[in-house]
């Protein structure tokens, strides 16, 4: 997992560094855009500096501290956080208020002067001349005025400081004044408020005979109180006298004596009744055993016990009837009592609604009583305050003289000059490079062509024809003929590579170096050993005869045309080993219909008997279709590119056409790239890589500087 996860963080890092790279090649490619644009930012900001007006800064600073209320204040007006913020931005506003900038402009004479004559409105003028700065964590701000003329700078800071500071004063004297009319004039009205309040309060009490409203409150209360106890009492006792009466007549009725009644037979006068009426019983008992019923004795005591037997009827029934009695008055009462008791409640509820109202009238006058006394407080504080007002305002610094401008400043410019070159220069460079789109690099052959990449090919540096498509013959070591070896390995290395025997090389427009090309794969190719011949295909501007300086009055196109039939009348030796030349010989006024005749397959077919390799070199697919003849009977054809000539659409067009016609492309070759110049940030890797193989190289050399051949390898078989 950790090896995965290093191997990520690898494949990231050179990633990012190929990326560094590429923006690097980018610039070093473009540099004199680079150069150009800086040298011009460079130039603008000298001319500015040399041009533009000097302004001078004048800088007044003003203390603006919390509002007092005065020197003899009791207390200071204490401002939470922020409304005393809400506080020193209102006045940082009013430095710059229109009615304070009219007042500098007219107490200077600035609408006389030239430069606000001009403007549209002077008021804008003059505040765009002004700046208001806090210092930071201190009640202190800073008044700058800037202009082209010192002097001037400073009156109008300093003018605009002091009429700041004095129009604050003003402003606080005139709120006193105007708060102490205010507060008198209140205070008046509250004085009637008051009396009139009073005056009521009294008409009522009068109009309710209400002299102590709490005190008849108590009383009112405690009577209620006191008639809910009797009648809580009475309505008891009657309850319960109301249950016995109904209990008597019940048991009356049921034919009880009253005498065994106990709330009749428990009073003393009948319980002596009874006692004596046992007594007489008890004596008539006696004189019954003794006597006959005639005797006298027996008929008295008859008679005095029917006596108190009457007695005691008479006392029972009159027991009775108080009770009954007792019972309806008890039954009155609490009817008397439940009338009171309604009364006191209304009474009471009487009173509370009084109440009410009384403490309305009371509360109303309280409360203009207590506005009356914070008015009178205030008004005599705030006379005071308005007598001793104190400036919460003050100029700390008057502006000094400004020797030294402020603007422009050359420092920042300069430095504003150096980003803004090396940015303009930077995007131009980076815009003409996104608008370049020429194949220029391997990435572009693979993704944007899809073709496979055999190699690039330096600039050679050479003023003959013959030095330049000899080149890998007379400059073994050179990097251009170890190039055009890596060409050969990669072709050697590619699919099917045993089967290809006859390689086209062709490119899209003229001047791509595909007979540069084709000359020195032949010759890399008969260095390895391999007998090769390079043909001349290209019917209508050949070239090969030249670089191998061969005089050839009968070429490829006489054979073409049955002018001869042996390829040893067309075949010339040349001066590398293992190498044979067809040149085209005189140019036919029909090549096209030339190379479409069945000698061609006759002669590639006899070739391919003699020779290991071999060569075409055709002309370019833009410009005939003479390539594409060549090229369907070619085992494969190898496309040329010179570096940052054609374009990206271009190329694809051309690749199109040949593979349309069912014609196979070995690979792409890119030539003419400045490894030691002007192309040296895109390939430097690859002309190091190629230098020191040369410069390692033991082979020895010929009398004409060219090296021999290396051991000959075993030639390939013929397909």
């Amino acid at each position: 997992m950790e090896a995965s996860e290093n191997s990520r963080g690898g494949l990231l890092s050179a990633e990012t560094k190929v990326h560094l790279r590429h923006y690097w090649q980018v610039i070093l490619e473009r540099r004199w855009l680079v150069v150009i644009g800086f040298f011009l930012c460079m130039l603008a900001s000298a001319l500015y500096l040399l041009k533009a007006q000097r302004i001078f800064r004048a800088v007044a600073i003003i203390e603006i501290n919390r509002e007092m209320d005065g020197m003899f204040s009791s207390k200071e007006l204490v401002l939470s956080t922020g409304r005393e913020q809400d506080y020193l931005q209102t006045q940082y506003r009013n430095l710059q208020s229109p009615s304070l900038l009219r007042r500098v402009l007219s107490d200077l004479g600035l609408v006389e002067r030239p430069e606000y004559q001009k403007a549209a409105d002077p008021v804008e003028a003059l505040r765009d001349q002004i700046q208001i700065v806090p210092v930071r964590l201190t009640r202190l701000v800073e008044v700058r005025a800037e202009s082209p003329d010192p002097k001037l700078a400073t009156n109008i800071a300093n003018v605009l400081a002091y009429t700041f500071v004095d129009d604050n004063m003003t402003l606080r004297r005139g709120r006193a004044l105007d708060a102490v009319k205010f507060l008198d004039t209140e205070l008046v009205e509250k004085e009637t408020e008051v009396r009139s309040a009073d005056e009521e309060l009294q008409r009522y009490k009068e109009e309710h005979n209400m002299v102590s409203l709490e005190a008849s409150q108590n009383v009112v209360y405690q009577s209620l109180q006191h008639a809910q106890s009797e009648y809580d009492r009475a309505r008891a006792a009657s309850t319960a006298k109301q249950q016995i009466s109904e209990e008597m007549k019940r048991l009356v009725g049921q034919g009880t004596s009253l005498d065994t009644i106990p709330e009749i037979g428990q009073k003393l006068e009948i319980r002596e009744l009874k006692v004596r009426i046992a007594e007489k019983e008890a004596l008539l008992q006696g004189l019954l055993t003794r006597y006959k019923d005639k005797w006298p004795d027996v008929i008295q005591a008859r008679e005095d016990l029917a006596s108190m037997r009457r007695s005691l009827e008479e006392e029972c029934r009159k027991g009775y009837e108080a009770i009954l009695n007792d019972a309806r008055l008890a039954a009155v009462t609490e009817k008397q009592l439940e009338n009171n008791l309604s009364a006191k409640q209304t009474a009471l509820l009487e009173h509370n609604r009084l109440r009410i109202k009384f403490d309305e009238l009371s509360r109303k006058a309280e409360q203009t009583k207590l506005l009356y006394n914070n008015l009178l407080a205030r008004s005599q504080e705030t006379d005071v305050s308005a007598k001793n007002s104190v400036n919460n305002m003050r100029v700390v610094d008057p502006a000094p003289l400004p020797l030294v401008h402020v603007k422009p400043k050359a420092a920042l410019i300069l430095v504003l000059g150096v980003m803004g070159g090396l940015a303009v220069g930077l995007g131009l460079a980076f815009f003409v490079s996104y608008l370049d789109d020429s194949i220029k690099s391997q990435d572009d052959i693979e993704t944007i062509l899809g073709l496979p990449f055999l190699g690039y090919v330096p600039n050679i540096k050479a003023g003959q024809l013959h030095e330049r498509d000899l080149h890998s013959h007379l400059h073994p070591r050179s990097s251009a003929a170890e190039s055009f070896r890596t060409v050969r390995a990669s072709i050697t290395l590619a699919s099917r590579a045993d089967k290809m025997r006859v390689f086209g090389v062709t490119s899209s427009i003229p001047s791509e170096g595909k007979s540069l090309c084709a000359s020195n794969f032949a010759v890399v190719t008969a260095q390895a050993g391999l007998r090769t011949v390079l043909v001349d295909a290209d019917l209508r501007r050949p070239s090969v005869h030249k670089a191998f300086k061969i005089h050839a009055p009968v070429g490829l196109a006489a054979y073409l045309k049955g002018d001869t039939d042996r390829i040893e009348d067309i075949t010339h030796k040349s001066e590398v080993p293992n190498l044979d030349v067809i040149a085209c010989g005189p140019i036919p006024n029909n090549p096209s219909e030339l190379l479409e005749t069945q000698r061609v397959e006759k002669l590639l077919a006899e070739l391919r008997q003699r020779y290991d390799r071999v060569v075409l070199d055709c002309p370019p697919i833009s410009a005939v279709s003479d390539p594409l003849v060549m090229g369907s009977r070619a085992d494969g054809v190898v496309f040329v590119m010179k570096f940052k000539k054609i374009r990206r659409e271009h190329a694809r067009r051309s690749v199109q056409r040949i593979q349309d016609a069912g014609i196979q492309i070995v690979g792409v070759l890119l030539n003419d790239i400045d490894f030691e110049g002007r192309d040296s940030y895109y390939y430097s890797y690859y002309y190091y890589q190629n230098q020191y193989y040369s410069h390692y190289k033991t082979e020895p050399t010929t009398k004409k500087g060219s090296a021999s051949a290396p051991a000959p390898k075993t030639p390939a078989s013929p397909s």
